[in-house]
């Protein structure tokens, strides 16, 4: 157990965020000039629909994280600010609007993510197929990392998403195992692991990332650590949970600087490869490091 610093999470001071989580608006020409072609090519992205603190940098930057199969996730997730409900039929022209934009962007790296279709029977596998490959055609020197969802032990589907030549393979855990029926009620740790473990398998450097001022304990964060690393993941990214709305779960704590630069020491300790650890670090944070 880490001697690290305490910060004051009495109720009141929860209600403000403390100064290392204050960001910039966005703004700049390459800000303005991601918007306009997300908007042109009537796409989505995470970084919109879950309120990513970091939209400014990346955008200013000129990258984005593409979100496929609608802005509408079939699970009903406590921590999340994507919009849960039945969602419409996918848009089987989806994968060449994203290649498209990704060109047009000229990014190097390209990340791309989805909400949950549990209600298809393939997961939405042969769409994230098709847009990588189309990613691939369109812009073959661009390296793709691809977030995908929980398949729910449907490994054919998570054979054919994986199989379209991305560089990098993320599927988040988001927290400790205590805290899954709380955090994600739909979802299963030791499956999401397995997940993890056969992309592995598959050939894949494989990404998790998890989100701690939740109520987790140091040691629960260790162990998670531990677990990943036994299932095959090489990268792990942490950060700070951030109530999107008042409907969603309220921060327990705010973790200390400190604190992450104490758990990235501690993850490469026990056996990740690299560790992305923040209060601002999403999952497609400097995903470009991570290929």
């Amino acid at each position: 157990m880490y001697d690290l610093p305490i910060v004051d999470n009495t109720p009141a001071q929860r209600s403000k965020k403390p100064e290392w989580l204050k960001v910039r608006l966005p703004m700049g020409e390459n800000y303005r000039n991601v918007r306009g072609i997300v908007d042109e090519f009537k796409l989505h992205t995470i970084c919109q629909s879950g309120s990513c603190p970091n939209m400014g940098e990346c955008w200013g930057a000129g990258t984005a994280t593409f979100m496929i199969l609608g802005n509408v996730c079939t699970r009903s997730s406590s921590f999340c600010a994507v919009k849960t409900g039945r969602p419409n039929e996918y848009d089987e022209d989806e994968p060449r609007r994203v290649a498209e934009a990704i060109w047009l962007m000229k990014v190097k790296h390209a990340v791309i993510t989805s909400v949950n279709r549990d209600e298809l029977k393939d997961r939405g596998a042969e769409i994230w197929y098709q847009t990588v490959r189309a990613v691939k055609e369109r812009s073959p020197e661009t390296t793709i990392e691809t977030l995908i969802p929980d398949v729910k032990a449907n490994w054919e589907a998570l054979d054919r998403m994986i199989s379209a030549g991305q560089e990098v393979v993320s599927h988040n855990m988001e927290t400790v195992q205590s805290l899954y029926r709380k955090v994600r009620p739909q979802a299963k740790y030791e499956r999401s692991l397995e997940q993890i473990q056969r992309t592995k398998a598959f050939g894949k450097r494989t990404k998790s990332g998890i989100m701690v001022g939740l109520g987790e304990t140091q040691d629960e964060v260790f162990r998670i650590m531990d677990d990943l690393a036994a299932h095959g993941c090489d990268i792990l990214t942490i950060g700070q949970y951030l109530q999107p709305t008042k409907m969603h779960l309220e921060v327990a704590e705010f973790v200390h600087p400190d604190v992450f630069a104490a758990y990235k020491e501690e993850g490469l300790r026990r056996g990740l490869s690299y560790v992305e650890s923040g209060p601002l670090v999403r999952s497609s944070y400097h995903a470009e490091r991570h290929v």
